[in-house]
């Protein structure tokens, strides 16, 4: 029997319970995510249990810290170890404070990967990008400049400063931006995931910047957030919201015109694919080297490059042609 278990970082702090004999020969993937309660991270527990199920013999501890921390996350890691659980699949808000965790869980003989937000490679065996860097890059920012044909300011409200993915994101944008004659970088402020301080961020942006034409956020919290202050402020259709997001959560944002269009590859096939990958590597049925492929179920398989990093798939740009679509579905 399969079991999927939700965990808190208070409540791991206070031990495991006892497991059955049954339980005890299935194979314990833990997703450690930022932090609880975050839709897209919530999605992606149900791509993995996804492929427990398919699995068959693979129970998954879906956990994370109560906020957005690098302390957090630490602590959840270092009861996952004292539960000696087969493999740590984690989306991290720092990439090199969890370095030393990791590599004592690694120590112990728990396979570790990182998915969605990198670790340093000295933290983890691989990384599962949700796209190509570069791609996100360039994406966030063309789906700005197609809206704004006469260029303009634009902001960047991002995650935390530390957010892995997001400041390599918004590198990869910085590097292309000459590509979009015009568009002009006035800022970049941070929500750290949180709705009400993204809010204020946002708030921020419009009161700081009045010849604002566009706020890209590439976090699904900080782009709702932003969305809700632009028309709050009776700005929609005026200050363009575009970024990364989830469809569930967009879809009155594009019918407000707040946002004419947004990003994201499947959160239900990452979390999918990262447990696959770690089922996988803890099986030793492939190992991560370069050039190696390791196989994602019915994704197929990622190929490694010679940082141990590998891509899922391209983003997929939403809009009101195709929102309802998802909307039901994450």
């Amino acid at each position: 029997m399969r079991k999927t278990t939700t965990l808190i970082t208070a409540a791991i702090l206070g031990g495991s319970m006892a497991m059955s004999s049954a339980q005890a020969e299935e194979m314990r993937i833990a997703l450690v995510v930022k932090a609880l309660g975050i839709g897209f991270f919530e999605a992606a527990a149900k791509g993995a249990e996804e492929a427990a199920a398919e699995l068959g013999d693979v129970e998954i501890i879906y956990t994370g810290p109560t906020d957005t921390t690098a302390e957090g996350q630490i602590e959840v890691i270092n009861s996952l170890i004292a539960q000696k659980v087969d493999a740590i699949a984690i989306s991290a808000n720092d990439q090199d404070a969890l370095v030393p965790a990791l590599k004592k869980a690694m120590d112990r003989g728990i396979t570790v990967i990182s998915w969605d937000s990198g670790v340093a490679p000295e933290g983890r065996m691989m990384h599962l990008n949700p796209s190509s860097n570069s791609l996100i890059g360039n994406m966030i920012v063309k789906m700005a400049a197609d809206h704004l044909p006469d260029g303009g300011d634009v902001a960047v409200l991002s995650a935390s400063a530390t957010a892995t993915n997001q400041n390599i994101w918004i590198d990869e944008m910085n590097k292309v931006i000459g590509d979009y004659p015009g568009i002009n970088v006035v800022a970049t402020v941070y929500g750290d995931d949180l709705s009400d301080k993204s809010y204020r961020e946002a708030q921020g942006l419009m009161s700081s910047h009045p010849d604002l034409k566009a706020i890209i956020s590439p976090t699904s919290v900080g782009i709702v957030a932003a969305a809700q202050a632009v028309t709050d402020e009776g700005k929609a259709g005026e200050i363009l919201v575009t970024g990364l997001g989830l469809p569930s959560e967009m879809a009155a944002h594009v019918d407000s015109g707040a946002s004419k269009s947004f990003a994201i590859w499947n959160p239900i096939d990452l979390g999918y694919a990262a447990t696959m990958i770690s089922y996988n590597l803890a099986k030793g049925e492939a190992t991560a080297s370069a050039d190696g492929e390791i196989g994602m179920g019915r994704l197929g398989a990622v190929t490694l490059d010679d940082s141990m990093d590998g891509a899922m798939s391209d983003p997929f740009v939403y809009d009101s042609s195709n929102i309802n679509d998802f909307k039901d579905i994450f």
